[in-house]
């Protein structure tokens, strides 16, 4: 933790005064210099995608937000500019912190709808724009079988209430002490996590947690013609999952094409894309965050309030 300066908004940017934020992978992975060569980072380094807040100053040319707006959304900090979307990229100077400043014009950010408190606007935007993502790509169908590996995470608890909903026939991987809450959300089955134990002759399978070179396993659980989608890097090779009759896709949207934070604010609004928190901190704790992140099994999101 350290004091630096307040970001200043620049033309077509805000600063908001953060409320709340919540922890990503990218968070804790990028200071720890897993993407030095494509990422050198300096330092001090302030980190933060998802945050909740407060329109707290605007810069020239600013029309869609106000001094006084509550908002919410995902910007990632700009040392990543190179790896976010073509079209309208949404930069923060990292939500981690007590004022950030945003591009605003951009799908990523919104307005905080009624409704919808601070802290699950801030433990939604990742996993909100990444489970309507799955769903767009996947086509799920009622009736149909799918299998969630890593189904206890942010993004995991999110899309088995889509899945639910779309009646879908669900197994998730979990533990003993997650199986109530992930039957609470929608899945018909939980099952641990070994690869051993994944059912055989799914129609569609989501990876949410594995590297995306050891998906073999999953890979041999789906049916002839099936589908398998996964979130995480390294981004997949049809070769490495030795399966030419099953449809891979690396699901990232980082332009919001398939809907941006309006549209997941809707969702959470009207109660079909649940944010599960699994603890809370405060911003003299978000170190404390970051190392829980790593080292502790979490249902659901870290925020952190500031």
């Amino acid at each position: 933790m350290a004091d630096v300066p307040v970001p200043q908004p620049g033309p077509g940017q805000i600063q908001v005064r953060i409320a709340a934020a919540s922890i990503n992978p990218a968070d804790v992975r990028l200071p720890s210099g897993d993407f030095r060569e494509v990422v050198p980072l300096k330092f001090p380094h302030v980190p933060g995608n998802d945050f909740a807040g407060t329109v707290s100053d605007i810069g020239d040319g600013v029309t869609a937000y106000q001094v006084g707006d509550e908002i919410f959304g995902q910007a990632v900090p700009r040392v990543l500019r190179t790896m976010v979307g073509t079209t309208r990229p949404s930069l923060s100077t990292g939500s981690l912190a007590e004022y950030a400043v945003f591009e605003a014009d951009t799908p990523l950010l919104t307005h905080r709808p009624p409704g919808l408190d601070v802290e699950q606007a801030a433990a939604l935007p990742t996993i909100g724009l990444t489970a309507r993502a799955l769903m767009a790509t996947a086509q799920v169908q009622p009736g149909e079988t799918v299998l969630v590996v890593g189904a206890t995470g942010g993004v995991g608890t999110a899309v088995i209430s889509l899945l639910a909903a779309a009646k879908a026939r669900v197994t998730a991987t979990a533990t003993a002490a997650d199986a109530d809450v992930l039957r609470a959300l929608g899945a018909g089955e939980t099952i641990g996590y070994a690869e051993t134990q994944y059912p055989a002759g799914v129609d569609v399978a989501f990876n949410l947690v594995l590297p995306s070179d050891r998906l073999t396993a999953v890979a041999n659980a789906i049916r002839p013609g099936g589908r398998l989608l996964t979130i995480t890097y390294p981004v997949p090779q049809q070769e490495w999952i030795s399966r030419d009759d099953v449809g891979l896709h690396f699901v990232l949207d980082l332009d919001g094409t398939f809907g941006g934070m309006r549209e997941v604010g809707e969702l959470a609004v009207h109660g079909e894309l649940p944010a599960t928190i699994g603890r809370r901190y405060t911003l003299d704790d978000g170190v404390q965050a970051c190392v829980d992140f790593v080292r502790l099994h979490t249902t659901g999101k870290l925020v952190v309030t500031m």
